[in-house]
């Protein structure tokens, strides 16, 4: 076994087994505050809140508890290994919605015999939380499965591996072709993958500005054209005229190539084929669909971005989600709309052009870093992602 495989196992079993706690935000050391905490004190908030179910939020945690929740049909890029093998994702969820936004999270792994099943199992624990967040859920029940707990529910549900996925791409991106001196209305744009992740950042580019007319769109039958008779919805959306039929016919003269797929599916000779300047986001886990170093040795004009963090340019959720979930609980809001997603995106990309604080520059152990090639997302462990997401999601919220 490995040296990171064993320190993965030890960090996940030692000094206790698992990555989340539950601890009392309240003293309790006394007969009084033992008498206020629970019986006969507790009647009171019952009380209230029986009279008055938006006194919730008030005397409970219920506005800044969010359940992270999993079918684990569609782990990281693992794939689909059930239920409880899906726990440390949502465990780790939960730390990175505490340690960056300090929300808190239950990680709930539903065994559910049915897509309807899920859902109702959802509906029904919903009460206890101010949010959803969908995780690990295969295509395409996790189209149905968000769709049916967003018109029942009167909290955020949010599936991250779409929405988080797609702001995190569109700010990278956008800022990517603006170092290019390109502009997202002009670009021509492959995506290889039609999941979760493929559809909706498609759909919030197409949102921004992007041109459908430019957008090539490739999974595992080929490129989606509009010859194609028998294509799930989600695919013939994004079904082309186009004489393209494979990766290598879409991948010629295109600007940017967006890959949420599988390794190694991408070669120099595509990269080579692209227009001048492209950008190439090759966002596979844990391989991406072509190395930056074999990207780069097939030409040294490209913006490169991957899902990992030992190369430049990072494409990660971290970057969204927690923010987008503080600024949504924040603002009371009943659902998180595109609107939201939008003002996540500019806050981004705003943030990403400023220059980067002294002690952002030490946390990476960098003496300089700058708006570029080499850096077109801000860095997750900037403070000042808290200050900005946040506040612009719930200005969008209110509007």
């Amino acid at each position: 076994m490995s040296s990171f495989k064993q320190q993965a196992l030890d960090y996940h079993q030692f000094p206790k087994p698992g990555k989340l706690s539950v601890e009392s935000s309240k003293p309790c050391a006394t007969q009084h505050e033992l008498s206020l905490a629970y019986s006969p004190g507790v009647a009171e908030p019952v009380r209230a809140i029986g009279a008055d179910p938006e006194l919730a939020y008030r005397y409970t945690n219920k506005g800044n508890l969010v359940a992270v929740i999993t079918d684990g049909t569609a782990i990281l890029g693992l794939g689909n290994l059930g239920p409880l093998a899906a726990k440390p994702v949502m465990e780790g969820k939960g730390v990175l919605f505490k340690r960056f936004a300090g929300i808190d999270v239950f990680d709930i792994e539903i065994n559910a015999p049915s897509v309807q099943a899920f859902i109702d199992t959802v509906v029904n624990i919903a009460p206890t939380f101010g949010g959803i967040n969908l995780e690990d859920i295969a295509a395409p029940h996790c189209f149905e499965i968000e769709k049916a707990l967003s018109e029942r529910l009167d909290i955020p549900v949010f599936h991250d591996d779409q929405h988080g996925t797609a702001v995190i791409i569109c700010a990278g991106l956008i800022n990517a072709l603006h170092v290019q001196g390109k502009k997202l209305a002009d670009a021509r744009i492959v995506c290889l993958g039609a999941g979760a992740a493929g559809s909706a950042s498609l759909r919030l580019l197409l949102a921004m500005g992007a041109d459908k007319s430019r957008l090539l769109v490739v999974d595992k039958v080929g490129v989606l054209h509009t010859g194609m008779t028998d294509l799930p919805p989600h695919h013939a959306f994004f079904a082309a005229e186009t004489d393209a039929r494979t990766l290598a016919d879409a991948m010629q003269g295109a600007d940017a190539f967006i890959g949420v797929s599988a390794a190694n599916l991408v070669t120099p000779a595509m990269i080579r084929s692209m227009a001048d300047k492209p950008v190439v986001f090759a966002l596979a886990n844990p391989d991406p669909e072509i190395t930056p170093d074999a990207a780069h040795a097939a030409r040294d004009d490209l913006i490169m971005a991957t899902g990992r963090s030992d190369y430049p340019n990072q494409v990660n959720n971290i970057l969204g989600f927690p923010f987008i979930f503080r600024g949504a609980l924040d603002a009371r809001a009943k659902r998180i709309t595109q609107k939201m997603l939008i003002a996540a995106v500019h806050a981004l990309m705003d943030l990403a052009r400023e220059p980067v604080p002294a002690d952002v520059l030490a946390i990476y152990n960098l003496t300089k870093l700058e708006f570029g090639r080499d850096y077109i997302l801000p860095k997750p462990f900037d403070a000042r992602l808290m200050e900005r997401i946040p506040p612009a999601v719930m200005k969008a919220a209110k509007e």
